[in-house]
């Protein structure tokens, strides 16, 4: 049996950019931080000569092209297993909440069908396939950004090139800044979950009109990384979020919403420095930084949400548990 652990990822800055209808025309820039939140992917051999899935619902098949799972179907071809096999996935948080959770499952599923096929993938091969699986193979349209995150982990600046390579730098941070801004973080639920791919779209078809808003979105990404590494800016930090959110929000494509708006100016005049809606928009979670004595009033004035308490996971993902598999 093979179990995988494949981190959750907060994005910070330059969402949108890494779309092919932007990097294409000039490089694309993000940075995000993986968190202790993750997806969990096992693989472990089955009795019968059949494949079963376990997911929010469960298939039993014959061959992994009668799979309806389009990520699992297609992780199986590129790592070449056909049968026997018992798959599940697992969670920690509810898809379509803006945490890349479907990029980070493809990661980790590709991850642990390799590993049970006895072959060890870089993390670039595990971010290029989880995005050509995506992007290319299924035809989402999505970005590159979710995929390199949960392969890598840790805070980093991700660039995409027009030739379709990416380069991921990770941003030299003191503890203590990274402790600073764990302490400063707030993620609530506003318990709307949306079509991401639908908000996705539209961006992608509206970028050209948008590419001066896309650029200073590209170039924040930059300065936010400037602002948190070596003595570590954690207020600039939190304004250039505030910044970037209302760049995001000048874009329409339906990121944000009347329920979203109201959560953030509430938090904002309680003491939030800074925050933004996590992932394409629409739903999901909402992230605050505010200093933690200013915490408790905004928890008031949301009407206590529902609260997702987290860490920086330093680690991408991994194989948390290998057993010599029989038969």
């Amino acid at each position: 049996m093979i179990i995988t652990q494949s981190p959750y990822r907060v994005s910070f800055a330059g969402g949108g950019t890494d779309l092919p209808a932007f990097y294409r025309q000039e490089f694309g820039a993000v940075l995000s931080v993986t968190i202790n939140k993750h997806m969990y992917c096992t693989v472990s051999p089955r009795f019968d000569k059949t494949i079963r899935l376990a997911y929010s619902k469960t298939e039993i098949v014959d061959t992994p092209d009668q799979l309806e799972h389009g990520i699992v179907r297609k992780a199986m071809e590129l790592a070449g297993l056909k049968s026997h096999l018992e798959i599940t996935t697992i969670g920690d948080v509810p898809a379509g909440t803006g945490m890349g959770s479907s990029s980070t499952l493809t990661v980790g599923m590709l991850q642990a069908l390799y590993a049970y096929a006895g072959k060890i993938v870089s993390r670039e091969t595990l971010g290029a396939q989880a995005s050509e699986i995506e992007i290319d193979m299924l035809g989402k349209p999505i970005g590159k950004q979710d995929q390199y995150a949960a392969a890598f982990g840790g805070l980093n600046y991700i660039r995409f090139n027009p030739d379709d390579t990416v380069d991921v730098e990770p941003v030299p941070c003191k503890k203590q800044t990274l402790e600073d801004l764990e302490s400063r973080t707030l993620l609530f639920y506003t318990a709307q979950r949306r079509d991401a791919d639908t908000i996705l779209k539209k961006q992608s078809e509206g970028t050209a009109d948008r590419m001066t808003v896309l650029r200073k979105m590209r170039d924040l990404a930059d300065d936010m990384r400037h602002a948190i590494a070596g003595e570590g800016d954690i207020d600039g930090f939190a304004s250039l979020l505030h910044e970037g959110w209302e760049l995001k929000r000048s874009l329409g494509f339906g990121i944000t919403n009347p329920m979203v708006d109201e959560w953030y100016n509430a938090a904002r005049k309680c003491g939030a420095q800074g925050g933004k809606l996590l992932g394409a928009g629409g739903g999901g979670f909402v992230l605050l930084v505010a200093p933690p004595e200013k915490h408790e009033a905004i928890r008031e004035a949301l009407g206590r949400p529902k609260e997702l308490e987290f860490s920086i996971d330093q680690r991408g993902s991994r194989v948390i548990f290998f057993s010599e598999r029989h038969g």
